[in-house]
């Protein structure tokens, strides 16, 4: 007797919103990492929305204040939602923490962008915003690490 595949057990609704429940109320890794993917999905779509509003100021200028703008609102989301420390790491210190973690960040979009921009004669704002992707996805890991440090729960 062969046991059926996984593959071809038909997979229900209920199945699939248990699992994607348990994962956003998981304290583990994985259950951190997609809310740190979905809390930076949200923050990077609010950042591309002020990036674009604000672009005639500059392509460098707009990418510094979407990104302090976007950053303070991720950091109180990866606060309360990501990590759940909103009972133990007070806003301002999510805010320094994070904040240092998002000055590297943006440090190194705006040099990533000034490069692109030196390079790439009149640059379209999709492609600044193509360099700043895969900018941030990379940081974005190193991000995730730090800030799993920062929001530790602290042992008695």
């Amino acid at each position: 007797m062969t046991c059926p595949s996984l593959l071809s057990r038909p997979v229900a609704v209920t199945d699939l919103a248990g699992g994607a429940l348990a994962l956003a109320r998981s304290d583990r890794t994985l259950g951190q990492f997609a809310r740190f993917v979905m809390v930076g999905g949200f923050s990077s779509a609010v950042y591309a929305l002020l990036f674009w509003l604000l672009h005639d100021l500059g392509g460098v200028q707009a990418n510094v204040i979407g990104s302090a703008l976007s950053s303070m609102l991720a950091n109180e989301m990866h606060r309360r939602l990501t990590f759940h420390a909103g009972e133990r790491v007070s806003w301002f210190t999510a805010q320094w923490e994070g904040g240092a973690l998002a000055i590297a960040g943006m440090v190194a979009t705006s040099l990533a962008l000034s490069w692109f921009n030196a390079t790439v004669a009149d640059p379209a704002v999709i492609a600044e915003l193509a360099v700043i992707a895969l900018v941030t996805g990379t940081i974005g890991t190193l991000r995730f690490l730090a800030l799993r440090w920062v929001f530790r729960p602290q042992s008695a």
